[in-house]
């Protein structure tokens, strides 16, 4: 049977790369010299240093430039609240989105189920595998996921005929 798995993957190798671009341009910038803004990426969470909130929203405005130029979509970014550390220095984490949850697995499951077309899903660890009959089918579900949950950064991979 035909079949594709619905992911929500951000590509790292490109994260990195942009991270790594920030950090560059950090330290060239006249209005960062001698302050400690910084960016450091670990793991799958991005760190923000600063002097002041002000300073962390400048250092989040161009790690967003560096991520779109690589064409990673900041839709995967989950930014935390801001975070006092000794004296006036504030840090902000950013989570990198990886997998699909389970609420948007059920969203997910639950728009195939009402949307009359001959597929079936189901919820596999962190990806939603999608099956049907025809490829006809397959392709109408992935234009109805990409019109009805739009706001999400879903892609599309592993496609069987």
């Amino acid at each position: 049977m035909p079949s594709f798995d619905t992911v929500c993957e951000a590509d790292f190798v490109e994260v990195k790369n942009a991270v790594d671009n920030a950090t560059k341009e950090i330290g060239t910038r006249f209005d960062f010299k001698g302050t400690s803004a910084a960016v450091e990426l670990k793991d799958k969470e991005i760190t923000m240093y600063g002097d002041a909130e002000f300073q962390l929203q400048q250092v989040e405005e161009l790690l967003r430039n560096k991520l779109t130029k690589r064409n990673v979509d900041v839709r995967f970014l989950d930014i935390q609240k801001a975070q006092k550390i000794g004296g006036d220095k504030v840090k902000q984490v950013i989570k990198v989105k990886n997998g699909i949850e389970s609420d948007l697995a059920k969203q997910l499951q639950k728009l195939m189920k009402e949307s009359k077309l001959k597929v079936q899903a189901a919820i596999q660890e962190d990806k939603v595998r999608i099956t049907g009959a025809k490829r006809d089918d397959l392709q109408a579900a992935m234009a109805l996921i990409r019109k009805d949950l739009a706001d999400h950064p879903l892609s599309f991979n592993n496609f069987r005929d």
